[in-house]
């Protein structure tokens, strides 16, 4: 009992990480170790692996079918993960997948910019202008009114389609300038 007591007030007396959070860690390898293998060959070049097993590994993950053996083929991966330092790699993929990111934002912000002009009018022109001042303010004008049109009469939105196409251009053009 007397030797329990003296750690019970030691500040410096600390554990290590939990269980719960070893696990964690363990998962989070394991899945940067997925998101190896579903690189192409070309991909996976570019991202600075050193250790040879690793890479072998990664790429017999290609050849397996059975989930079963898939599944206990990306624990492996895992495993052989916790022996290298995951910062580089993580550095190599975000900078890999930034450009497609990007783009994805960019078409969501023209889309979401597209919806508000539709759903404001004129207050949605000025909001263009405001955000581009090159734009061609009868042009969207126009494209607003053929699509009040379009709707009216249950047609396709092909006005909608040519004014986010319209609005890509101009962030386009922005983004050259």
């Amino acid at each position: 009992m007397a030797d329990y007591e003296e750690y019970e007030d030691d500040d410096d007396f600390e554990l290590g990480p939990s269980k719960t959070q070893r696990k964690k860690e363990m998962h989070a390898l394991q899945a940067l170790g997925e998101q190896l293998a579903s690189l192409s060959e070309k991909q996976l070049e570019q991202i600075p692996v050193d250790d040879e097993r690793l890479l072998r590994a990664i790429r017999e993950t290609r050849n397996i079918k059975s989930n079963n053996a898939l599944r206990r083929h990306r624990q492996y991966i895992g495993k052989l993960m916790r022996d290298i330092d995951p910062a580089p790699i993580e550095a190599a993929l975000e900078q890999l997948f930034r450009p497609s990111r990007e783009a994805n934002a960019r078409f969501h912000r023209l889309e979401q910019l597209r919806d508000d002009v539709l759903g404001a009018g004129d207050q949605g022109v000025a909001k263009v202008l405001a955000q581009y001042p090159d734009a061609d303010r009868q042009q969207l004008r126009h494209l607003l009114l053929q699509h009040r049109r379009e709707r009216e009469r249950d047609q396709p939105p092909a006005a909608a389609r040519k004014l986010f196409r319209y609005l890509r251009e101009l962030d386009e053009a922005q983004g050259e300038g």
